[in-house]
């Protein structure tokens, strides 16, 4: 997958987790950088843990978001103490 495919997922998917964790997005850049790192979290859980692969644009920006939405979980517990 290409350079500008992860950046699309990674917005789409950080603008939609940021929807659904705190009901809006981070800007174009924090979108991006939430869902490529909830892409590599989500990849890891669903290849490592859960031993399945998702792939296409819909099983990555799938993958992305669980991983973006679990990364903006545990943010929001490590802030709110």
């Amino acid at each position: 997958m290409g350079i500008i495919a992860w950046l699309i997922i990674g917005g789409l998917a950080g603008w939609i987790a940021g929807h659904i964790m705190r009901g809006g997005g981070f800007g174009i850049l924090g979108n991006i950088g939430v869902g490529v790192v909830g892409a590599v979290i989500g990849g890891f859980i669903f290849q490592q843990i859960l031993g399945m692969g998702t792939g296409g644009f819909l099983g990555s920006l799938f993958s992305a978001v669980v991983g973006a939405v679990i990364l903006l979980w545990v943010i929001s517990k490590v802030k709110t103490g």
